[in-house]
């Protein structure tokens, strides 16, 4: 397969938007897609949401990227064809494919629906798979998945919104969940008010808890108390208004990718709580350990959610209308889009609108 133009590697013709190396920029591709498998489901796309990985994978930031690299992970559609043996899905629904499109479905992780710890997860895009072709994302106009990896979007979420929970969105929910700090009454902080965070506030608001987020950003306070519904609000920097806050929350989930002291976090844990992180910054962060051991304190760790978990987490936003805070745009708009992210110029997620904007050119 190696040998052959992505557009001969399988019967579908596709298109989408593409990098070819480590400049990061994105242009018209030609590719194809597999014909759908008895399980799979071929779905055309409408919105894909522009997550940070994409701007990390497009640049090779992490080393492991494979190009030509179609980014997206955060993908949202229309069913237009089914396998014969598919029993979830029909032709008409809405769906959605979030980070990972396979796993070896045996391991104890694929066992207890944890699809996303199995050592052979297969990514949605930049990854290989079972037939050894690369896996292309959600920049693009169609989409095929073996059932299993799909998730079923309820008719009153509309399908922009729900484009970004499929990785923002179980990214925060699944910790929530997990750690046990998805009960009425909890003390929860958020650190970062981006794509990660701006959920996480909303989500542990439909919990119950009370929730204060914490920036290094004055201006955001505003936003985070009369828009997102956050109780309170600290900024890291300030000290005063850190030790007034010691010991008083019951978890805090950090959303933050950029290096960042943990110790004055840890300093706001009740004892027994969790540190728990979600951002994943590109270099080690310190970690001091007597506050941990005189609070018997932890810091924890998370990575999106297995499927079972994403569906009910789409569900549970369907019933308490959560939406990502999101900006619509075209796929030409995409590199100019990289650059706003990689400024945070973003409130709090891109969504690109594939069915009305992208075309294939000729």
């Amino acid at each position: 397969m190696g040998s052959l133009l992505p557009e001969q590697q399988h019967p579908k013709e596709a298109f989408g938007w593409a990098a070819r190396d480590s400049s990061g920029h994105l242009s018209p591709f030609k590719f194809s897609r597999r014909a759908t498998g008895e399980k799979d489901v071929t779905f055309k796309v409408l919105y894909c949401g522009i997550c940070h990985t994409d701007l990390h994978l497009i640049k090779n930031d992490w080393g492991n990227s494979i190009y030509p690299l179609v980014p997206g992970h955060e993908i949202a559609g229309e069913v237009t064809e089914v396998g014969s043996k598919v029993e979830k899905f029909k032709v008409g629904d809405k769906v959605g494919v979030g980070c990972l499109v396979g796993s070896c479905r045996s391991c104890y992780n694929c066992a207890n629906n944890l699809e996303n710890y199995c050592p052979k997860m297969i990514f949605t895009y930049a990854g290989k798979y079972y037939d050894g072709s690369i896996t292309y994302g959600g920049y693009s106009n169609i989409m095929v998945a073996d059932e299993h990896f799909v998730v079923r979007i309820p008719d009153d979420l509309p399908l922009d919104a729900a484009a970004p929970l499929l990785c923002a969105g179980i990214t925060v929910y699944s910790p929530l969940r997990y750690y046990g700090v998805d009960k009425p009454g909890l003390n929860i902080g958020v650190v970062g008010l981006g794509g990660l965070g701006h959920l996480a506030v909303k989500f542990s608001k439909a919990m119950g808890a009370k929730v204060t987020v914490i920036s290094t950003s004055p201006n955001k306070k505003k936003e985070a108390i009369e828009n997102l519904g956050a109780d309170s609000f600290l900024i890291s920097g300030e000290h005063d208004q850190m030790q007034a806050a010691v010991g008083t929350m019951d978890a805090i989930i950090d959303t933050v990718s950029a290096p960042h002291s943990l110790l004055p976090l840890l300093g706001l844990l009740k004892s027994h709580s969790k540190l728990i992180l979600v951002g994943v910054p590109d270099k080690p962060l310190e970690l001091p350990v007597f506050p941990l051991v005189l609070g018997r304190k932890a810091v924890a760790a998370s990575c999106f959610g297995g499927l079972k978990e994403t569906q009910e987490m789409i569900d549970f936003a369907a019933k308490h209308e959560i939406k990502p805070d999101i900006e619509v745009i075209p796929v030409d708009y995409v590199n100019t889009a990289m650059e706003r992210l990689a400024k945070g110029d973003v409130k709090y997620r891109f969504v690109i609108d594939i069915g009305n904007t992208m075309k294939p050119t000729s």
